[in-house]
């Protein structure tokens, strides 16, 4: 277990955590702790982490629980959780109980996060606006940092506009790139798609459209301009039709139909009549995304 730890943790880090009652002996030390954790990502066993007793959110839906958990398979957790260190190898969860019950749930062992003391929040805000401010991060980190605040300083998007000397709408609009899915978020840390992209998707509210258009502006090296075009004529509204008829799948059935969308990255629909007979339907958006789709089959 603790060799376990000291790969989990890093070198650097666990010294820190290890030494921590001599290091924050002045405030001096705290601050210089405080700024290191603020700004270093460790790994942790989930077992280690407890959930606060006192969050306030009970209720959380398990079918986008399952989503996400499919996701975290296949690309982990973009988004670190955030942890209170409570004593060596304990730790309490903060922020991040959704990700953290869906990490859970995909059998991760081990999730990303950030770890804070007790009693520093004043210092903890100071690092955080400092390391937005100075360093090169990219969109997603940012918006990581942003939410930070707001979550663990409590504050407005007008108060952290304020702190972080930006438009209040600059700071809205990088926050909801964390709306994206994981593999967007993804392509944002790796500049395979730029921050116009990701905002122009981000405004897509089928995650199977996301990602096939996603993939298209990769694959194709799409302007957003083009992109644009694109969302547009898969959100324009179509001819109104007769009402479907009700369908009759049963909540397995749409588990699977879900998780083979996920898998797919494109619309995947289930028929299937009174006697039990049906259908698949996997959408594709050109050629392009058809022979992607064969690949895949």
């Amino acid at each position: 277990m603790a060799e376990k730890e000291k790969r989990a943790l890093g070198r650097g880090i666990k010294a820190l955590l290890n030494n921590i009652e001599k290091d924050i002996a002045t405030d001096a030390g705290k601050q210089a702790v405080v700024q290191e954790l603020a700004n270093t990502i460790a790994t942790i066993l989930l077992s280690q982490i407890e959930v606060n007793p006192w969050q306030p959110r009970s209720e959380f839906d398990a079918t986008a629980l399952a989503e996400l958990a499919e996701s975290l398979k296949t690309h982990g957790l973009i988004q670190p959780i955030t942890v209170r260190r409570l004593h060596e190898g304990a730790y309490q969860l903060i922020s991040g109980e959704r990700r953290f019950r869906a990490s859970a749930l995909a059998g991760l062992t081990e999730v990303p996060a950030y770890i804070r003391l007790a009693n520093d929040q004043e210092m903890l805000e100071m690092a955080l606006v400092e390391n937005i401010q100075r360093a090169e991060l990219n969109p997603i980190e940012v918006a990581i940092s942003y939410k930070r605040l707001m979550d663990e300083c409590s504050f407005t998007h007008e108060q952290l506009a304020q702190r972080v000397g930006k438009e209040r709408s600059t700071v809205s609009n990088t926050m909801r790139l964390l709306k994206l899915p994981p593999e967007l978020q993804l392509g944002v840390k790796k500049s395979l798609i730029t921050m116009g992209h990701a905002r122009a998707l981000v405004g897509v509210d089928d995650i199977a459209v996301q990602l096939s258009l996603y993939h298209e502006t990769v694959k194709n090296a799409l302007t957003v301009r083009r992109l644009e075009e694109l969302i547009r004529s898969h959100t324009e509204p179509k001819p109104k039709t007769a009402a479907p008829k009700k369908d009759n799948l049963t909540v397995e059935h749409k588990k699977v139909q879900s998780d083979l969308s996920h898998k797919f990255g494109t619309k995947v629909q289930f028929k299937q009549g009174d006697d039990g007979k049906g259908q698949i339907t996997i959408h594709y958006a050109d050629g392009t995304d058809l022979n992607r789709l064969l690949d895949l089959l």
